[in-house]
């Protein structure tokens, strides 16, 4: 009998670590379990919230060659050995001839909108409306017509890095004031084309990459290095061209009821010790250095922040220059670039800690320009991204701090997700964890801080080619085999508890604290007396 009641006694403990697991408080408890901050909590989005996945063109269209279409920069970046193991986007997961593929995997997650890219060679060869590739513009006409056959609503960015090669050869890209009228003329021909079936448009994809990664470290297309200067010269070519084209929308396609904005990028900037004003003001001036750098402008006052201005300008005539390396707006661009949004695209990953740090150089460079150090704990999770440590309750930080910053605006969070490895298959419990956490601050920021976050799109539908990282990282919902020439999707664990998630609007009620402990008990007494029953029957 003391055997028997012993043995339950060890069943029962068995049952609630189960139990436990089964429905976790944390989802980085070794961590990050701080009960005010970190708990998961339980409840649904708002009824109208938008949920979706993202892509862009060149990391997974290929058709590098189909048709008329131009070289872009990354055509040309890719093909000259700067990607890991020498790969490329010729064919990425051929999404060119496999959209209907790609259309059933959304309308099987249940997702209502879908985000991606138009490739602006594809449709405009040289870039300019002087010759335009009808099949290029027939294949976004299928995949849109696709997508809204299947009760899925397209969301649409004109600009995910991929510009036409003739753009950089014969202007220097987006160094060149001239591209401000270029791409409006591509947007132009967008709306036109496509403006009576899409309602979301999307200007610019993350800009501070384009210009800090591309035009200042050589490290993305189109592969320039140039730390001091070219990346606010491409930036305020950027600014230019968002509001242009934004007005041209307002102007001749208002009637089509769409919406417009940019997405802009960054991490939520934390201060290594929050006590200390000077890391206080570091974290700030990262941040207005990264999404500041363009939000101010379109979402305040149609100019660059404050901090910036200073902080740039002093720099530069310490270095000798004779005005400041940060371009000037004149008052009438000023006027043209506020007000030209209609919600806040964000991206987001993780975050990072900023320590303040004089910085001593003396060749201009855009990051010594903000006197401050910036790290990511050892402590943190990691991910296959060096550069991507999982910290949940940095979104909630950064939606709260876009709220306070921007006068509350609608926001969409337009990319979030998180990598594994090559060899990582399709049960990627990680990216279930990582999800997990991060929507559920999502949840946090609508229900408890009152911030509008209207929709989430998780980066992203499929595995695709990750930039300079090539087929190496793994941040899809769909496990797509590189392998196979015909680029086969298959479903992961994450996109099923995605689905699972949007089929409820929410977390259900497992996901509180209180309830935690409430089922765990319950889950512990019926394993004991079903252990007991079973125990004293078999032996």
């Amino acid at each position: 009998m003391i055997a028997k009641l012993t043995l339950c006694v060890f069943l029962c403990f068995i049952s609630l670590v189960v139990a436990q697991e089964t429905y976790p408080e944390y989802s980085y408890p070794s961590v990050f379990s701080e009960p005010g901050r970190d708990l998961l909590i339980a409840g649904k989005f708002p009824a109208d919230f938008i949920w979706g996945s993202a892509t862009s063109a060149y990391q997974i269209e290929g058709g590098w060659q189909e048709d008329d279409k131009g070289l872009s920069i990354w055509d040309t970046f890719s093909h000259n050995g700067r990607i890991y193991n020498n790969q490329n986007g010729d064919v990425a997961c051929d999404s060119y001839h496999k959209y209907e593929e790609d259309v059933a995997l959304l309308k099987n997650l249940g997702v209502s909108y879908y985000r991606f890219s138009i490739s602006w060679p594809r449709v405009l060869p040289n870039g300019t409306v002087d010759y335009i590739d009808e099949a290029g513009i027939e294949y976004y006409n299928n995949l849109i017509t696709s997508l809204l056959d299947n009760g899925v609503e397209p969301m649409v960015t004109l600009y995910h890095w991929d510009l036409p090669q003739f753009l950089q050869d014969e202007y220097g890209g987006w160094e060149s004031d001239e591209l401000v009228d270029i791409f409006n003329d591509y947007a132009d021909l967008m709306f036109e084309r496509f403006g009576e079936k899409v309602k979301y448009w999307i200007t610019f994809n993350e800009p501070y990459v384009v210009c800090w990664l591309g035009y200042g470290i050589n490290v993305f297309a189109p592969g320039i290095y140039d730390p001091g200067a070219a990346p606010y010269r491409a930036a305020h070519t950027i600014i230019k061209a968002h509001a242009k084209a934004y007005h041209t929308y307002k102007q001749k396609y208002s009637s089509y009821g769409g919406k417009l904005s940019i997405t802009l990028s960054t991490d939520f900037g934390i201060p290594e010790d929050p006590n200390k004003p000077e890391d206080v003001a570091a974290a700030e001036r990262y941040m207005q250095f990264t999404a500041g750098w363009f939000a101010h402008a379109i979402f305040k006052n149609g100019d660059y922040p404050d901090t910036m201005k200073w902080q740039v300008g002093n720099k530069s005539m310490a270095q000798g220059f004779e005005e400041s390396r940060l371009p000037e707006f004149t008052e009438e661009e000023k006027d043209e670039i506020k007000g030209t949004y209609d919600f806040f695209g964000l991206n987001s990953y993780t975050s990072t800690v900023c320590r303040a740090e004089v910085d001593t150089g003396t060749e201009p460079n855009y990051e010594g320009d903000q006197d401050m150090q910036r790290y990511q704990p050892d402590e943190w999770p990691t991910s296959t991204s060096s550069w991507l440590r999982p910290v949940p309750w940095g979104l909630r930080g950064l939606l709260n701090w876009v709220k306070n910053e921007y006068n509350n605006p609608d926001i969409f969070i337009t990319e979030n997700g998180v990598s594994t490895a090559l060899d990582s298959g399709t049960e990627d419990e990680e990216r279930v964890t990582f999800y997990r956490a991060y929507i559920n601050e999502v949840l946090k920021a609508i229900e408890q801080d009152n911030v509008k976050v209207k929709g989430y799109f998780a980066w992203s539908l499929m595995d695709n080619f990750e930039w300079t990282s090539g087929y190496s990282q793994r941040f899809g919902l769909h496990y797509v085999d590189f392998d196979d020439n015909d680029r086969p999707r298959t479903v992961k664990t994450s996109a099923q508890w995605f689905k699972d998630l949007i089929a409820y609007n929410g977390f259900e009620e497992g996901y509180s604290a209180g309830n935690l402990v409430q089922q765990n008990f319950v889950i512990c007494i019926l394993s004991s007396v079903l252990i007991t029953l079973f125990v004293s029957l078999r032996l």
